[in-house]
């Protein structure tokens, strides 16, 4: 199968900037934002989110875990890893590499309203727009139209060197 880049480490970062930012002036007048990651992806992107917004703001963010089995959803426990933490009143912003159909957003959404969140808002690094879920991301790196067949990769390495890849 033919794999073909579409954005190289630069581009993923001045898409993430570019994303913080627009996170931190839709939010600015919050004294927090916690950033839940979808593992595995989600979560090494929400890092990078994290790093960029603490860079650009003084807000604090808090950063947060969840794993859920992303092809049957409902075979397994959907994991937030709060600790003692409580998302009431919180503005909340789930984090994911891709979003396909929606549905990964939509059960991530499961365990984030068990709480009264303030605001639930979600970024995603590519949206693929094949949405099958009554769910899109609010933030967004790269909208990319493909057929149901291709897959979008998303690579994060050692020492910044991430890529995306259509398959």
């Amino acid at each position: 199968m033919k794999k073909v880049q579409i954005l190289d480490s630069a581009e993923i970062q001045q898409k993430t900037t570019r994303i913080a930012y627009q996170i931190v002036e839709d939010n600015y007048d919050e004294s927090e934002l916690v950033l839940i990651g979808i593992k595995p992806n989600g979560f090494e992107y929400a890092q990078q989110l994290k790093k960029e917004i603490e860079a650009i703001d003084s807000i604090k963010v808090t950063l947060v875990e969840l794993s859920l089995n992303k092809q049957k959803p409902l075979e397994e426990e959907i994991k937030l890893e709060l600790g003692k933490k409580s998302l009431d009143n919180k503005t909340v912003i789930i984090v994911d590499d891709v979003a396909n159909t929606g549905k990964t957003l939509y059960y991530a959404l499961k365990p984030v309203m068990e709480f009264s969140p303030k605001k639930v808002q979600a970024a995603v690094l590519v949206d693929r727009q094949h949405k099958l879920f009554p769910v899109s991301p609010d933030f967004v790196g790269l909208s990319l139209s493909t057929t149901m067949q291709e897959h979008i990769r998303v690579e994060f390495g050692t020492k910044g060197k991430n890529s995306a890849y259509l398959t």
